[in-house]
């Protein structure tokens, strides 16, 4: 018999070794291993037996075939109820698939996939298999969705599709699946999930890795769609090792304020879709909400004011139009500060240089405070001009014309860039009743705008569009 043995693992990079140390000589992590008792497996049955020269050595038998006569499958996906989180999958759940939901705490990861669990029940056989929670507390989270939201069955119907096991043992879950096949089956958490053979604790290492090899074999054996809900680190990362998003298909992220009712569905991994859709929900009383028009989220009052300016950001195929705020004030220290949030402070340090170098304005000597409203964040560059509309305007005390918007990207000599998807910025500012909108010049969509009720306003450098937005010159001291 084989003598059970110690190892320290890794919980974050999954390395091992036979001495404890306080730092990971892999990853560098401090305070991640954990003793675990392994017994080390008889590899001589692997080691192939040499043949004698004069034996005939039958052939093995080809299973390979020309990738041109692979049979053709067309790809069926299953409605998840909800067109925001179709939108983030690319349309729909693959069957076979494996998708992995993390978020923070308390974020509504489970409401989120009960509800949807919910929805796809009336057409199909779900599996929700609740590791974390009772079955009575499942049923009890249920019961109040399925009272508040009309769309649901109530719970003394009959005849849904959806099963409950609340199960923490993997092989028990294996089995259900193999009995029940399901179309989908929700695994809530893929941390909480307990390999018998093993002897690490729950969430270690290898147990995540290990069940969730088990659960992505059954599912690729008989197509049922899997959605693993997973944990995260204190710093925001995926817990686990890493082959666990190596190991599914798609990894989808939710995100949200705590003091805030919008959340975001991100992918960060999609092997059948876009990496760039966002999905929006919104947190009410009778659960999660999708959002079809997040533009109303992200915008500020009607009434313009000083340091405001709206620009319309891509989130994939989906503009959405945002305000942007800035405050610029007097500094009273020796370097002044620079804050934002939802911009990158990066990118407000290199349009604070250009606004200073080809138009004077003195914003070494001031602070600078820039905010997206509602939360959001914005990556994509086509921001710049608003940003630039926004510290200026802030700076000179002016507010920009209502109904305006500015999309434009801004180059370190001062000129404005063309940007990706203009065309689709430009009817979401028209269809939310904006007239203007100031982009680079040369854009060539005088008669989009013409068909849109929009006027177009072209520029060629900040300054030209900054005189265009304003209807002052911001380089004038008298402005």
């Amino acid at each position: 018999m084989a003598r059970a043995t110690s190892l320290y693992v890794c919980q974050s990079c999954g390395a091992q070794t036979r001495q404890f140390f306080g730092r990971c000589s892999s990853c560098g992590s401090w305070n991640t291993l954990v003793e675990q008792t392994a017994t080390p497996t008889d590899n001589r049955r692997r080691r192939p037996v040499a043949a004698p020269a004069e034996a005939a050595i039958p052939a093995a038998p080809r299973r390979s075939e020309p990738i041109a006569a692979v049979g053709d499958r067309p790809l069926q996906r299953l409605g998840s109820g909800y067109g925001e989180l179709d939108r983030v999958l690319g349309g729909g759940l693959v069957p076979g698939s494996l998708v992995l939901l993390g978020g923070d705490p308390g974020i509504g990861k489970s409401t989120l996939l009960l509800q949807s669990a919910q929805a796809m029940a009336a057409r199909h056989s779900v599996l929700y298999v609740s590791a974390e929670e009772s079955a009575q507390q499942v049923k009890l989270r249920w019961r109040r969705l399925a009272e508040e939201q009309e769309e649901l069955p109530a719970p003394e119907a009959g005849g849904s599709g959806l099963q409950l096991l609340a199960e923490t043992d993997l092989e028990l879950v294996l089995q259900e699946l193999e009995a029940l096949r399901p179309a989908v089956a929700v695994i809530d958490s893929i941390q909480a999930l307990h390999d018998g053979e093993l002897g690490s604790a729950p969430g270690s290492v290898a147990q995540v890795r290990e069940c969730a090899a088990a659960l992505a074999r059954i599912a690729k054996r008989q197509d049922t769609a899997l959605l693993l809900v997973g944990h995260v680190t204190k710093e925001g990362m995926l817990a686990g090792p890493k082959v666990l998003e190596h190991l599914v298909d798609a990894v989808l992220t939710f995100e949200g304020d705590r003091f805030a009712s919008h959340r975001l569905l991100r992918a960060v991994k999609n092997r059948f879709g876009a990496t760039h859709e966002l999905g929006v929900f919104e947190m009410r009383g009778q659960g999660l909400a999708q959002v079809l028009n997040p533009s109303e989220l992200f915008l500020g009052s009607e009434e313009p004011s000083a340091g405001t300016a709206t620009i319309v950001a891509c989130e994939g195929t989906r503009p959405l139009v945002v305000e942007l705020q800035a405050l610029v004030s007097t500094t009273s220290y020796a370097s002044p500060r620079r804050t934002a949030t939802g911009i990158g402070t990066n990118r407000l340090h290199q349009i604070l240089a250009v606004l200073e170098k080809h138009l004077g304005l003195p914003l070494s000597r001031f602070d600078c405070y820039l905010a997206v409203a509602g939360g959001l964040d914005v990556e994509e560059p086509a921001a710049d001009l608003g940003v630039a509309a926004a510290v200026v305007a802030s700076y000179r005390d002016l507010t920009l014309p209502a109904g305006t918007v500015l999309i434009g990207e801004l180059g370190l000599g001062g000129q404005l860039r063309p940007v990706a998807q203009l065309e689709q910025r430009l009817q979401e500012s028209a269809r939310l009743g904006f007239r203007r909108a100031v982009v680079p010049k040369g854009s060539g969509l005088g008669r989009l705008a013409a068909g849109l009720d929009l006027q177009l306003l072209e520029a060629g450098s900040v300054a030209e569009a900054l005189v265009l937005a304003l209807g002052v010159n911001p380089a004038d001291d008298r402005a």
